[in-house]
């Protein structure tokens, strides 16, 4: 170990793991604490806070069902939290991803029926394209408000996800809309060679491994390429990267499409492995819950994949607890809500601890607590 940081042995490993801890401890702090304030909030209605959980573990991690359940439900999530993250690193806070979602969807399920007949390899490679230009294109368009015309991007996602909800309503229910479904209007749909399986020996779609792949490579294009380092400094100060001749717009614009490419395809991924149709389901709200997984990782990809399984845990012991301890099935958003609060909270607590910045351990004039 102490060949691996130098000569100074020892202590550079302290130093390394020190700068390292403060991004794992405070998010996993502020985690705890929610759990703990929603632990409150349940004795307060009368159920018991251990069975609660005890019941959570169950449905989301406690047998090979659920585990393979709750892998489902991170799928989406991984793709989701791509949306929020990868703006992040330029400073950038989008949270309407839903809406790429539900386009991202229903272009793949156009795109499905209008090819029905030609090989199934070339359908699904062109309905993932289809998903992905439509997030891209709307997503996108945020970040060429936002820097083109100084439009606030959280504001302009997040309405131009009510847009795209209603979008898909009006398709769905109109030219798209397959007359044989009458209480639940969809697409027509696809058929069974077009639809992505399960991944051998579980019930997991593939789209988990999708999300997992775009994951490393979101991680390889922040922290080894030059478009990476180019948004992280644009991130850090706009005006800085101008001044070094940093083509800011087109790196906004760029790494918001991709952002919404993800969700795009994240949807696509909905249509082919889960529903077979584009409806009103599309519309699950994967894409606010992706919005918690992509702070809680701190926008870093790799973390998003064990943070994504884990609220796709806690997402797929709902109907458990529903049935088990007579609650709404909302209670886990419920308990989503309040990590999210705390969440955004814990951020007033970075870069003002002693023992998280190795620089200060040698100044004994600075009080223990302070940055």
């Amino acid at each position: 170990m102490p060949a691996l940081f130098g000569a100074r042995g020892y202590p550079a490993v302290l130093e390394w793991m020190a700068r390292r801890a403060e991004t794992i401890v405070i998010p996993l702090a502020a985690l705890i604490v929610g759990m703990a304030l929603f632990s409150l909030f349940i004795a307060l209605v009368g159920k018991s806070p251990v069975l609660l959980y005890e019941t959570m573990w169950r449905g989301g991690f406690g047998s090979w069902f659920s585990i393979q359940n709750s892998l489902s439900r991170a799928a989406p999530l991984l793709l989701a939290a791509l949306c929020v993250a990868l703006p992040a690193r330029l400073g950038l806070v989008v949270i309407g991803g839903e809406g790429a979602i539900v386009l991202g969807g229903v272009a793949a399920a156009a795109i499905g029926v209008a090819l029905s007949g030609a090989p199934s390899f070339i359908v699904i490679l062109a309905m993932g394209v289809a998903g992905m230009a439509a997030g891209g294109i709307w997503i996108g368009a945020v970040g060429a408000l936002r820097h083109y015309r100084a439009v606030n991007e959280t504001i302009s996602s997040l309405l131009m996800a009510y847009i795209a909800i209603a979008l898909m309503n009006q398709l769905v229910e109109g030219p798209l809309r397959d007359p044989a479904s009458l209480n639940k209007p969809s697409t027509q749909p696809l058929a069974d060679i077009y639809r992505i399986g399960n991944i051998p020996g579980m019930d997991v779609h593939w789209g988990l491994i999708v999300g997992v792949v775009a994951c490393l490579l979101s991680w390889v294009l922040i922290e080894k390429t030059r478009w990476g380092f180019a948004a992280r400094i644009a991130g850090g100060n706009v005006r800085a990267a101008q001044v070094q001749g940093l083509a800011v717009g087109p790196l906004i614009v760029g790494f918001t499409a991709l952002a919404g490419g993800f969700a795009g395809l994240a949807g696509m991924l909905e249509v082919a492995a889960v529903q077979g149709s584009a409806n009103a389901s599309l519309a699950a709200g994967y894409g606010y819950t992706g919005i918690l997984v992509a702070f809680l990782a701190r926008h870093n990809p790799l973390a998003i994949v064990p943070v994504a399984i884990l609220l796709g845990g806690i997402d797929a012991s709902g109907g458990l607890i529903q049935r088990r301890m007579d609650l709404p099935d909302a209670t886990v958003l419920v308990l989503q809500g309040m990590i999210f609060i705390v969440i955004l909270f814990s951020e007033t607590f970075y870069g003002r601890f002693k023992a998280f910045n190795p620089d200060l351990w040698t100044r004994p004039d600075l009080p223990r607590g302070t940055a």
